[in-house]
Order: C-alpha cells, then sequence, then structure tokens
C-alpha cells in the first residue's frame, strides 16, 4: 500500500509503498476513505513533544473508511461499517480512569499515529474496541476532521460547563475553532469569536457569532471586558500570550480552558487574580468514544458544518507547509 512515512524528525515525510498491514487479535483493517491533516500529525513528524514517537511510522488519527478485513475477537463490527479510528488507539479498559469515563487519561494509552500507525495511508490496523462507527448520511471527508478537531473541541466545550447565557470566547477561529464556537452555540452560549484575520472572523459571524474581536487591531482584553467578562475561555491558539489575553479576559467565577500545546509548554499564571477572581484553570485533552459517538450524532442532525478541504496524500508535505502557514481557512483532509 502507498502510505506517508515519517523516516526522521528533519526528514520531509516520504510516500512510498510499504506492506499493507494484517489485522491481528480484536483489530481490523480498515480501508482509508479519508485521513484529516491535524496540527499534533505535524508535531509527530517533527519530534516536537517531550515524548517522540519512534521514526519509522505512519502518522495520522482522523482517519475515516471502511472495514475490509476483521481479526480473531474483534466483534461487533462487520465487513464494509464505516468507521472512524481517532487518537485514543487503545486503552487498558480497567484502571480507574478508564472505569469512570476518562478512557482518554489511561496511563497505558497507545494513541492512533503516534504509537501505532495511522491513518495517512490506504490502509490502517485498529483496536475494534476503540474505533467509532460513522452514521449513515455523513461524507467521510467531513467525518474525518470530526474525529479530533471535532471531539478535541466539543470535549472542551463540555469541561468548560457551558451553559445557556455563558459568554463564551473561542481564542482562535480555524480548524478547531470553527467548530468549538458550534458547540458553544448548541449548548446555549453567547460566543466571541477571537482572531487577527478577517477571513476567519467573517466565517465566525456566518457561524452565527455574537462578537467578534479582532486581536491584530484591539486589545481583546480590554474588548470582551467592556462586554461584561467571558464566562468561559476556550483557547486553541498555541501562543503564551494568547493564552494569558484569554485568562485576563474572564468574568469572576469564570473557567479558562485549555486546549492548545504551546512548543515551549509555558504561560503566566497571576496567581492573585486567579485566586481572588475565583477562576478556574482547565486542561481538556481530546474526548472518549462516547464523545465522538455524540460529536457524529450532532452533525448527522444537521447542527455543525465542517469546513474544509482536500488534498492527495502525494501532497501532503505542502499540506504541512500551508498549515504551518495559515494559509487554509479551516481543515485539510487527505485522500490516499
Amino acid at each position: 500500500m502507498r502510505a506517508a512515512v515519517v523516516t526522521g524528525f528533519d526528514q520531509p515525510v516520504a510516500v512510498r509503498e510499504v506492506p499493507s498491514p494484517t489485522p491481528g487479535e480484536n483489530q481490523i483493517r480498515v480501508r482509508v476513505e479519508a485521513s484529516g491533516l491535524c496540527h499534533t500529525d505535524i508535531h509527530a513528524a517533527r519530534g516536537d513533544w517531550p515524548v517522540k514517537p519512534n521514526p519509522p511510522f505512519i502518522p495520522g488519527h482522523e482517519g475515516v473508511g471502511i472495514v475490509d478485513e476483521i481479526g480473531p475477537g474483534a466483534t461487533p463490527l462487520t465487513i464494509g461499517d464505516r468507521v472512524a479510528v481517532p487518537w485514543l488507539g487503545y486503552a487498558c479498559g480497567t484502571c480507574d480512569y478508564c472505569v469512570d469515563g476518562w478512557e482518554t487519561l489511561c496511563e497505558q494509552q497507545l494513541n492512533t499515529g503516534y504509537a501505532i500507525d495511522g491513518g495517512h495511508a490506504e490502509f490502517l490496523v485498529a483496536d475494534a474496541r476503540y474505533v467509532v462507527k460513522v452514521p449513515d448520511g455523513i461524507d467521510p471527508v467531513e467525518a474525518a476532521p470530526l474525529t479530533c478537531a471535532g471531539v478535541t473541541t466539543y470535549k472542551a466545550v463540555k469541561v468548560g460547563g457551558v451553559k445557556p447565557g455563558d459568554r463564551v470566547a473561542i481564542f482562535g477561529i480555524g480548524g478547531l475553532g470553527h467548530l468549538a464556537q458550534q458547540y458553544a452555540q448548541i449548548f446555549g452560549g453567547e460566543t466571541i469569536a477571537v482572531d487577527v484575520t478577517g477571513e476567519k472572523l467573517a466565517l465566525a459571524r456566518e457561524l452565527g457569532a455574537a462578537h467578534t474581536v479582532n486581536a491584530s487591531e484591539t486589545d481583546p482584553i480590554a474588548a470582551i471586558r467592556e462586554l461584561g467578562g467571558a464566562d468561559v475561555a476556550v483557547v486553541l491558539a498555541a501562543s503564551p500570550r494568547v493564552l494569558e489575553q484569554a485568562h485576563a479576559s474572564l468574568r469572576r467565577g469564570g473557567r479558562l480552558v485549555l486546549v492548545s500545546l504551546p512548543r515551549d509548554n509555558a504561560m503566566a499564571l497571576p496567581i492573585f487574580e486567579t485566586v481572588l477572581k475565583g477562576i478556574t484553570v482547565i486542561g481538556s485533552i481530546v474526548g472518549t468514544r462516547k464523545d465522538l459517538a455524540e460529536v457524529f450524532r450532532l452533525h448527522a442532525a444537521g447542527r455543525t458544518r465542517v469546513l474544509c478541504e482536500t488534498r492527495k496524500l502525494d501532497e501532503i508535505n505542502g499540506a504541512i507547509d500551508d498549515v504551518l502557514a495559515s494559509r487554509v481557512p479551516a481543515r485539510l483532509v487527505l485522500i490516499p
């Protein structure tokens, strides 16, 4: 099969012929129809994070496709099912986190496209217990971004405790932010979209944002405080300065939800303001299988829109360059 392979952290991703995988115990093989390109794929390919993957490996954790082979014990899936293969490729299923519905915190987890070969290929194998069926009627190209960008921002809105009438500031309107905004509105939030480009703020208004702030022209802290402050701020831009602006924009009792992962792994947290204003700081990782199933149901019901462009798998290096240069309005999806 053809696959995009990371051969070294200082090398371009190589699209080459590799052996097609065979499913083992509890595994399925998936013929990939679409595979979303996530910023995490780029971090993986460049070895940016403290715990690094081991080249050679195939990145991609937004793979969607058709089950075409089933290994021993892989139930209840059948050949022909369309499934999504998310970031959480495996968890132990027995630890406190798994039992309590926080499987994404399992210390034994293996992540797709990082510890396990991922979806930027014609085929991949996955643990049948950790894939999620895609409802009929959802385009696989749209299902792919929902598999990470969607479920990650849905979970962030959930753990942020967004409730009807809350002012919710979304910092960074792009591949994740345009979905976070929609989920916040589904939960009843009055959304404030913050970005530095007019095009993305126009998209936010089209999607129903009550307020927009161009942070390249206006101080977002002052603009949001003028509205009364945010009850919840969801940060999707990987900049310590943006994280700090989001914190400062909160009203008393506000919740700061951290999703992005700045490379330098730090932000300045003002302790007096955090304590005296009763601010809660929440780290939000990707959602669970249940969360992803909910994301798919919302999309199947017509409650969300996914903005994405497709590229051929052979174009992965150009696609990475475009993502890093912010030349795409939302999400890119690779087609094998």
